[in-house]
Formats: C-alpha cells, sequence, structure tokens
C-alpha cells in the first residue's frame, strides 16, 4: 500500500502544528494519528508505486505487440488486395 514512513511523517508535521497544551489532552497523539491515517488511506482505491510502474511496463510491452499486430494483419490485408479474385 502506501510507504509507512511517508504516513510518519505525515503524522509527524500534523503533530507539529498542534499546540502543545493540545498534545498534552491525548495521549500519543501521534499514534492516534497515524492509525487513523492508516485506516483512511487503506480505504482509497489506490495502488503502490512499484505495482504502477510495473503496470505500466505491461502496458507498454502490450502496446508494442498490438502495434506488431496490426502492422501484420495491414499486410496480410494488403496480400488479400493484391490476389486476383477467382
Amino acid at each position: 500500500m502506501l510507504d509507512a514512513k511517508k504516513i510518519e511523517q505525515i503524522a509527524e508535521q500534523i503533530t507539529n502544528v498542534i499546540p502543545p497544551g493540545v498534545k498534552t489532552l491525548a495521549d500519543n497523539v501521534e499514534e492516534k494519528i497515524k492509525t487513523v491515517l492508516q485506516a483512511k488511506l487503506s480505504q482509497l482505491d489506490v495502488v503502490s508505486r512499484e505495482e504502477f510502474d510495473v503496470q505500466t511496463q505491461v502496458l507498454a510491452r502490450t502496446r508494442q505487440k498490438l502495434d506488431l499486430l496490426e502492422k501484420e494483419f495491414e499486410q496480410i490485408k494488403q496480400q488479400f488486395a493484391d490476389t486476383p479474385a477467382e
């Protein structure tokens, strides 16, 4: 899913903007924020960067194969068009 380090950084940034008096009201504010962030982010329909990169490569290879097949099809069509009708 998402990088745990990034979630920690976001949670830390949020914790840093909370006034000190408010921080003392809740135990482990940062941990609670991390938990909430992870829960909400896990509900999103997203993929990891690694999975995205892999799928991008698969798509590029598929596109190359499709281009080759289209060229071959055009050649076959041309051969049939050049063949005299009986």
